[in-house]
């Protein structure tokens, strides 16, 4: 029987080998003699006479994560030190790009899983109106077509807004930075004039607002103050679609003692808001699909089209229809509500 070796006061199986293997598992290999001998390594060793390997120890920051952390850096000290862009309108494309849309791009990546369909109908350059049903009871669906437009094809668009977003603490400011102005028909035809996307919502507060038992029913496109801008720019416009945001917060009530009080459009009473507290200010899960539509060209109208009543009367017509088919076509296609 071998002898038990001892190694600072510690007892060893007087018959398994324990050196490191080429694998770096230890040798379990028993003594073939009474001498100890191990049949590979030559003799039995207790497992802490081996010297330990040398772990890999990975590079803290790799050149990526360096590049990254320099990026993040160089911003910072852009803004500390106000060495960035901010055009007439107030908007900052840098803090839109790197700060805004990637928290947005969380939402309709990984929240509402949006499909997207018909993005080769945005051209690729120069001025454009985007035309969008409006629902939700808060404007997500605006913000959410405007971060996924810049993610795939790289431009902006710049939002027509109401008055109320822009008298809001800090949600005006933020509107202002990201691109949005008031729709007047004076910043929409300077935003044009300079190749800008731009996108409309004609439905307005009667559209975000109406209640859930309407969902997906378009509202009156007002008088087609959209189609009078697109004809005096001759621009082309672009009819858009938008699923799943009638779901994120269904509208039971539009509380209007409520709403009145506060000088507010409608104040939104949800299956979980007010009665959850801020936890029903989280929206539904709802699955969205946006979808593009082909683009209506009024590049050919004459010069005073814009102001035919007629013709602003049946492209209007025209918008709203292409818009609610498009709807009804995408939500019998969907499967449900959330997936």
């Amino acid at each position: 029987m071998a002898e038990v070796i001892q190694l600072a006061g510690r007892r060893d199986e007087p018959d398994r080998c324990g050196a490191l293997t080429a694998s770096g598992r230890r040798c379990r290999n028993r003594a073939i003699d009474d001498t100890g001998l191990c049949s590979v390594h030559g003799r039995i060793q207790h497992p802490s006479s081996q010297p330990a390997a040398a772990p890999d120890v990975p590079e803290r920051i790799g050149p990526f994560e360096a590049e990254v952390v320099e990026e993040w850096l160089a911003f910072v000290r852009r803004r500390l030190t106000g060495d960035y862009e901010v055009d007439e309108f107030g908007f900052d494309p840098e803090l839109t790009e790197k700060v805004l849309a990637p928290l947005v791009r969380l939402f309709h990546e990984r929240w509402f899983r949006v499909n997207w369909e018909g993005l080769d109908n945005i051209p690729a350059d120069g001025a454009a109106l985007l035309v969008a049903n409006h629902a939700g009871t808060v404007p997500m669906d605006a913000v959410i077509m405007k971060a996924g437009v810049l993610d795939r094809i790289g431009r902006h668009v710049r939002l027509l807004a109401a008055d109320l977003a822009f008298r809001m603490p800090f949600i005006g400011e933020l509107a202002r930075k990201s691109g949005n102005t008031l729709a007047c028909d004076e910043d929409a035809e300077r935003l044009l004039s300079k190749g800008q996307l731009l996108g409309v919502f004609p439905e307005g507060y009667k559209g975000v607002g109406k209640r859930f038992k309407d969902r997906y029913k378009l509202q009156r496109f007002g008088r087609g103050g959209f189609i009078e801008i697109a004809l005096k720019a001759k621009v082309p416009i672009v009819p858009c679609a938008i699923v799943g945001s009638e779901e994120i917060y269904p509208l039971l009530s539009q509380g209007k003692p409520i709403a009145r009080i506060f000088n507010l459009p409608y104040f939104p009473i949800t299956p979980t808001f007010p009665w959850l507290g801020p936890l029903g200010m989280i929206p539904l899960p709802s699955k969205w699909h946006i979808e593009f539509g082909e683009p209506i060209h009024t590049e050919d109208e004459p010069d005073d089209a814009w102001q035919d009543a007629l013709l602003i009367y049946e492209l209007t017509d025209r918008v709203r229809d292409e818009i609610q088919q498009m709807l009804g076509r995408n939500l019998m296609r969907r499967r449900s509500v959330f997936w």
